[in-house]
């Protein structure tokens, strides 16, 4: 039985290509943040704004004489 190594890469390493395109796309990224960012904050308040106005939910109703079982088993009869 041959010997194994475990202190190999588990994926292949990056062509120089692959690795351009790495960082070109987080460039990219880091350029784009601030208005992500900006972004994210407008829709925040305008959600705060718009969401003012809005109903209440209603509360859940209860049903008249429902039947409450216990957990795992079937409803309890009253004669």
């Amino acid at each position: 039985m041959a010997a194994r190594v475990y202190n190999r890469s588990p994926v292949a390493a990056l062509t120089p290509s692959q690795r351009a395109r790495v960082l070109r796309v987080e460039a990219l990224i880091r350029v784009a943040a601030p208005a992500l960012d900006l972004v994210l904050f407008a829709g925040d308040r305008l959600s705060r704004v718009a969401g003012r106005n809005q109903i209440d939910p209603e509360p859940p109703r209860r049903a008249i004489g429902a039947a409450r079982t216990p957990i795992g088993g079937p409803p309890e009869r009253t004669a």
